[in-house]
Formats: C-alpha cells, sequence, structure tokens
C-alpha cells in the first residue's frame, strides 16, 4: 500500500441513515428509530470524528407534513445552526425513500410540486446551504415501490415502475430550480445505488436490460433519454408518454456529482439452472424461470467492486463522482475492513486520475430493519460508527477509522491484515461459475488485504468452553489467533508468558478459562487463587510492559446475591465464595497493572459445544435416563457462550477498556431456562425437577454501558437449532458427508455475513 500522503487529497464525508417509507399504512421512520430525532449532540460527536461534509435529513414528511404554511422548523433550524457552528457543510434531502407527506404517493403529480415547493422553502430558510440530494436513490426507491411492491404505492408493474421513476427525477429537477432561483450555485449531489447484474449466457439479454436501466434515473437528468437510447422503446411501451421525456432533453439537470451508494449484496448474478439453488432465489421474466442471487456468494471473480462502478460511472457521464454510502451489516472488523476497501479503491482511481471527490462513512448511528428491506419492524439493528445499544451512542472500531481517515492517516488496524469475507473463498454458498456462466474456480489468493504485512494474532489463553468457542469464532471471522492451553503456557509464570509473547507478537491477549467451577474452588482455595489472582496479575504485567491488548473475564460471582435488581457494572461487589473473592482480587490487580485492559463479567455459561454446561447436560439426561434435576434456588442471567466470544472480540476490536456485564438479556434461574430449553428440542419440561445449589440467591446482571448481547430467547433458540445442527452432522459423519463450512460455528454471523 502506498502512503496516503502522496495520493491526491480524497474528501471522507458522513451520512445519517434517515429513511422515511411506507408499508401499507405503517410508516418506518429511521431517524426516530435511532433516536436522532432527540439528540442535537450526535452532531458534535460527527465533529468530534473530523468529518466535514454531511449527507443530512431535512425530510418533507417530517418537517411540513401537513402543508408549507404549517410547517415545524424547530429541528431543522436547530440541526443546521449547529452543524453551521461546527463547521460541517450539509448535503441536504427532503426525501429518503419515501412518497412524500400522507395522501402523496411517487406516482403523483402532486409528488413533483411538493418537493419543488418545499425545496424552496428550505432555499429561502437556509441560504448558505450549497449542496442538495432532493431525492434520494430514485431509481431503488422506484425499483421497490413500482416494482417488487414492498414499499408504498406497491406497485408491481413495469408501467408503475417507470411512473415512480419519472416522477422522482422530474422533482429532482424541479426542486434544483427552485432552489436556483434563491441560491444559483447550488449544486445537486445524487445518488442511487448502482449494483450490476450478471448471468448465464442464456440470461445475458436480462442482464444486459437490466445493467442499462440502473442507469436510467442518471441518464434522464442527464438528457441522454433520446430518441437513441436503448431503453426509449422500453419507456414508450411501459406507457411513459413522448412529452413527459422531452423536458429531460430540452432542460437538462445534471449532477454535479454522480453519487454511488454500493453494497455487497447490490451486485446479482442470474442463473437458470435454478436447480442449483433454494426456492426463495427463483425469480422470472415471463419467459422463463431463473434464480437471482448475491454475486459474490456464486462467481469465482467476486463482486464488482466500488472502483468499478466509480470507472463506469466516470467513463459514462465525465462528471465527478463520490461513493455516497458505504456501509456493511456485518461483525465489526468486516466493517473496518469495508470502509477501508472502498476507501482503498477511491484513491487509486485518483490516481489513475479519475476525479473521485469522497468516500462517506454511511450509517454513522447504524440502521434498523435493513435485513427485512425496511418491511417489517423486527429491531434488528446494525451498529455504525457508533453503537446504540447503550446509554449515550458509543464509538466503534469504524468511528475511530472514521477519525483516521478524516486525519490523513492510513487504515491501520490490526484487523486489516486480514481479506474482508466477500474477497475470501469461503463466501461461496454455490458452486462457483466464471465470467461464462461455466462452472468455474476460486483462486486462493482471490483478494488482497488493506495491510500488507502478515496480520497479527490474538493470543487465546486457556482451556474449556470459553476458550474453545472464541477460536472458533476467531476461525468464522478470520481473526488470526492462535491458542496456548495450560500444558503449553502456565498463565502466572512470567518467563513463559514473556516467551510466548515474544514468539507470537500478538496485537491481543484474552485470558479465557482460568477456573469453572465454585463447587472445586472450596476444595482447593490456594489453587483457585493462584490460577485466577496470579495468571490475570501476571498477563496483566506482561501485556502493559508491551502495548498489548487485554481481555479477561470474570463473572457474577463477585456479587453477593442480596438483592432484587439486576446488578450493574459499578455495583458494589461483596463476593462470598473462594472462586468470586478470587475473582474481585484478580480484577482489581488487572486493572492495576493494566489500565486498559478490558474485564468481562458473565453469569454462568451454557452452549452448543460442551456437553458439561448445565443445559446441555440437562438435555442429555433427559436422553438418556427421561428425567433432570437443576438448580431452582438462584436467579441468574445465563450466558450463551457464542453470544459472548462474538461480542468480547467486538468491544477489544472497539478499543473498549474497563469492566463490563455481557449476559443475555433477561433473567430466570437454571430450572425455567432449562425447562424452556427442553419444551424447544422436543423434551418434556415437567421432565426437569428442582434442586438445590450452592450458589448466591440474586445474582442476575445488568448494564450500564449498553447491551450488546441478544436476549436470552435468542440465544435458546440457537442453542437448540445448533444441537439438531450437530446430531445431523454426527449423524452424517457415519457417512462421510459432514459438513465442515466454518460459517455454521454460529447462525448469527452466518445471517449477518449474508
Amino acid at each position: 500500500m502506498r502512503p496516503i500522503q502522496n495520493r491526491s487529497p480524497l474528501e471522507l464525508w458522513g451520512g445519517v441513515e434517515c429513511t422515511v417509507n411506507r408499508v401499507g399504512d405503517a410508516v418506518f421512520d429511521q431517524i426516530a428509530s435511532t433516536g436522532h430525532d432527540h439528540r442535537l449532540d450526535d452532531l458534535d460527536r460527527f465533529a468530534d470524528l473530523g468529518l466535514r461534509t454531511l449527507r443530512y435529513p431535512i425530510l418533507w414528511e417530517r418537517t411540513a407534513p401537513d402543508g408549507l404554511d404549517r410547517a415545524d422548523w424547530l429541528w431543522p433550524d436547530e440541526r443546521l445552526g449547529r452543524l453551521r457552528e461546527l463547521g460541517i457543510r450539509p448535503i441536504v434531502g427532503f426525501v429518503h425513500h419515501g412518497g412524500g407527506p400522507q395522501g402523496i404517493s411517487l406516482v403523483d403529480e402532486a409528488f413533483v410540486d411538493g418537493v419543488a415547493a418545499f425545496a424552496g422553502a428550505v432555499a429561502r430558510r437556509y441560504p448558505w446551504v450549497r449542496d442538495f440530494n432532493p431525492v434520494n436513490e430514485p431509481l431503488t426507491t422506484a425499483r421497490f415501490s413500482g416494482l417488487y411492491g414492498l414499499w408504498y404505492p406497491h406497485g408491481r408493474d413495469d408501467r408503475t415502475f417507470a411512473r415512480a421513476l419519472i416522477t422522482q427525477c422530474r422533482a429532482i429537477a424541479a426542486a434544483m430550480r427552485a432552489i436556483r432561483e434563491i441560491t444559483p450555485d447550488a449544486r445537486l449531489v445524487q445518488t442511487d445505488d448502482l449494483g450490476k447484474v450478471y448471468a448465464t449466457p442464456e440470461l445475458r439479454q436480462q442482464a444486459d436490460f437490466e445493467n442499462e436501466r440502473r442507469w436510467l434515473g442518471y441518464d434522464l437528468l442527464c438528457g441522454r433519454v433520446d430518441s437513441h437510447h436503448p431503453l426509449r422503446g422500453y419507456l414508450r411501451w411501459v406507457g411513459i408518454d413522448e412529452s413527459e421525456l422531452t423536458p429531460f432533453l430540452a432542460a437538462p439537470c445534471p449532477p454535479d456529482v454522480v453519487g454511488i451508494d454500493y453494497y455487497l449484496t447490490s451486485d446479482r448474478f442470474l442463473d437458470h439452472r435454478v436447480d442449483r439453488y433454494p426456492r426463495h432465489t427463483y425469480g422470472g421474466n415471463g419467459h422463463g424461470a431463473y434464480a437471482d442471487v448475491e454475486a459474490v456468494r456464486v462467481r469465482a471473480a467476486g463482486t464488482a467492486g466500488a472502483g468499478d462502478l466509480l470507472r463506469e460511472a466516470w467513463d459514462r457521464f465525465g462528471l465527478p463522482v463520490a461513493v455516497t454510502e458505504a456501509h456493511l451489516g456485518c461483525t465489526r472488523e468486516e466493517q473496518v475492513r469495508w470502509l477501508a476497501e472502498v476507501w482503498e479503491a477511491a484513491l487509486d482511481l485518483r490516481d489513475e486520475g479519475i476525479d473521485v471527490r469522497a468516500v462517506t462513512a454511511w450509517s454513522l448511528l447504524g440502521s434498523h430493519d435493513w435485513d427485512s428491506l425496511l418491511t417489517r419492524a423486527d429491531g434488528h439493528y446494525e451498529p455504525g460508527a457508533f453503537d446504540l445499544r447503550a446509554p449515550t451512542p458509543r464509538p466503534t472500531a469504524v468511528a475511530a477509522l472514521v477519525r483516521d481517515l478524516a486525519a490523513g492517516c492510513p487504515p491501520a488496524h490490526p484487523v486489516l491484515g486480514t481479506m474482508g469475507w466477500w474477497r475470501r473463498p469461503d463466501r461461496l454458498l454455490y458452486p462457483p461459475v466464471n465470467a461464462d456462466g461455466d462452472d468455474g474456480k476460486v483462486a486462493p489468493d482471490a483478494g488482497q488485504a488493506i495491510r500488507s504485512s502478515p496480520p497479527s494474532p490474538i493470543l487465546i489463553v486457556g482451556d474449556g468452553p470459553l476458550a474453545e468457542a472464541l477460536g472458533r469464532v476467531c476461525a468464522v471471522r478470520a481473526l488470526a489467533f492462535c491458542r496456548l492451553g495450560v500444558d503449553a503456557l502456565d498463565p502466572s509464570d512470567r518467563s513463559a508468558l514473556d516467551a510466548a509473547l515474544a514468539a507470537h507478537s500478538p496485537w491481543a491477549v484474552i485470558h479465557a478459562g482460568a477456573w469453572a467451577d465454585p463447587v472445586t474452588a472450596e476444595q482447593d482455595p490456594a489453587d483457585c487463587r493462584r490460577a485466577v489472582v496470579g495468571a490475570g496479575t501476571a498477563l496483566a504485567a506482561a501485556c502493559a510492559a508491551r502495548g498489548i491488548a487485554l481481555v479477561t473475564f470474570s463473572s457474577d460471582l463477585v456479587f453477593g446475591g442480596v438483592g432484587s435488581r439486576p446488578w450493574v457494572e459499578h455495583d458494589p461487589i461483596r463476593p462470598r465464595s473462594v472462586l468470586g473473592r478470587a475473582e474481585a482480587a484478580a480484577e482489581r490487580r488487572v486493572l492495576a497493572s493494566h489500565p486498559t485492559a478490558l474485564i468481562v463479567r458473565t453469569g454462568p455459561l451454557f452452549g452448543p459445544w460442551d456437553g458439561d454446561n448445565p443445559i446441555a447436560a440437562t438435555v442429555r439426561d433427559l436422553a438418556t435416563q427421561g428425567w433432570a434435576a437443576v438448580a431452582d434456588d438462584a436467579t441468574v442471567s445465563p450466558t450463551y457462550v457464542p453470544d459472548v466470544a462474538h461480542a468480547a472480540l467486538d468491544l477489544l476490536i472497539d478499543g473498549e477498556r474497563g469492566i463490563w456485564h455481557l449476559a443475555n438479556a433477561g433473567s430466570t434461574t437454571w430450572l425455567a431456562l432449562a425447562r424452556r430449553a427442553a419444551a424447544l428440542i422436543g423434551h418434556d419440561p415437567a421432565r426437569i425437577y428442582p434442586a438445590q445449589a450452592p450458589r448466591p440467591r440474586h445474582v442476575a446482571l445488568g448494564s450500564v454501558l449498553g447491551w450488546v448481547m441478544p436476549t436470552l430467547d435468542d440465544a435458546l433458540g440457537r442453542f437448540a437449532w445448533e444441537r439438531d445442527r450437530s446430531l445431523t452432522d454426527a449423524r452424517a459423519l457415519g457417512s462421510g458427508t459432514a459438513r465442515t463450512d466454518a460459517a455454521w460455528a454460529d447462525p448469527a454471523l452466518a445471517r449477518d455475513a449474508s
């Protein structure tokens, strides 16, 4: 990678997910979902990252739902005023995947007049604003609203699609005319998703049509849809009159910046061999059926990439280009890898002489329910530069990368030593195909990491279920790691630790599995203290001396168990057991030696890969002896091992420090949890009986720092799923057909990665 200071300047913009779309009578408002509608200080957070340009919503639907004469300007006045004070240039948007106020739709004439009138009012009120994006992604919105029937007005035909697109493009042109009457030098920053379509030769015509159609909104605005345009006949065929196209030719409204919103799933692959794919991928064009899948999951060569699309836009229009949305809903390291890769691609194009103005770190506050394309309110949240699952927005590793890029520093996080999942061979879900649609082969070096040096590993120290789970999850997430059990390394031996750290050169150490059983701790307190306190203290000192990040684990046993509400991080600790006292002492000494260490407290652990935890043991007892006994004398926060492994890794990558509580949301007794798990798996929960166990009475965990773990019900469902899958694989193992795909290590990750 060449030094960034030797390249031409490239701007880093930011953006706030602000969709207001309709599904039937329901309205999905992302500004409300993220809470940005009541947090003015979010703008200060963005400024602290070094951002000086921000795509920002002053939405028609929210500002003037009952007409301009009854508009409420308080919110935009506060926000734009604060942006001006902070020195942040806004790119103001009026409609983001919406259709305007209730009673107006994308196919109504009133939409054009309404957007233009609102644009003029905004320009008069804020004459200092120069950059505008009147209607976001007109072609994408027309597809979702007019062709696929997902959003209002729920059209499912080419005529409604074309009408919605024409209407939005007319509104953009009318809005810019109204703005430029007040601000003659106003600039149009137009955005759309320009994902590319690939296909087998049998579907080449369909792919050619869709690849031409993706440019149609830009072509209309640029006055290119003349009698020679490839889609002129299509528009006339679906009912668009010649008189509706002529104004675009007579008075073009070309963008000052052609913005590309690029997502990994935007590139598609069409295959007539439907038997190669699951039924939910099937589609058709009226002439034949075909499978429509993500190109990244089947093409041997992968996706086009942001760089190729920027180059295509530059070649087609000769206008300045920018990536106006760069976001990935996935694990934290993949989010960092994605933004860094898009940034590097833009820099390379500038070196070629292509006028790339900016890359936009989109969804700074994250987004809700895009996994269902905003058709349901399930509460599925994807963090961005900030994680909203906290009392105040918490900066993530993406925020750190944004800050570095804005300051002109090269991407430097250790996770960038490995290429993103979209570049790795294990990204494929289907038999790979080459450029001709025939069976292909993925080269082992199909991608390139942002950092050229080999990735530094995470060193996982310890034995037991948690250490095993961390190794599994690191493998799935392509986080370089190595594991050292107590047979290979005594973590209380400082000289052995120094040798191990020198040999492996880790960027982080995770101490997992010092002691797990409170009963045996009571029988051998000296050994317990050596393993917990001695090892933790030695690791902290050794890592601190080398500037290595450290994660250690503690538990709910540091609390005395007398109370009625969940214990949070700042509550006083009063351990009553040998193990609890050892963990409390280890916490103090670790933070004294390594103040930036991360200490994770969990509830009692259960998971799919450990047969000795209470839930797995209960299921085993039910299957073998027909009954089980489970403790019912303590309220706890059972913690699903794969979830705590993922969450701890996210916090490590984010650079978090101090004490965090990580437990699945919800508290219960082991008896109640075991009965719920048994019912999910198919056993009779009445065959589980209460028993006593030597634990504090109430040690449920809460958090004042943020809930970054799924709910307990969600974890139980995945525990049952994983058990069924394990049984299926065990049976298949006898016939030599067991799956070995690493993505099966955790279903939540497989879901997010898709």
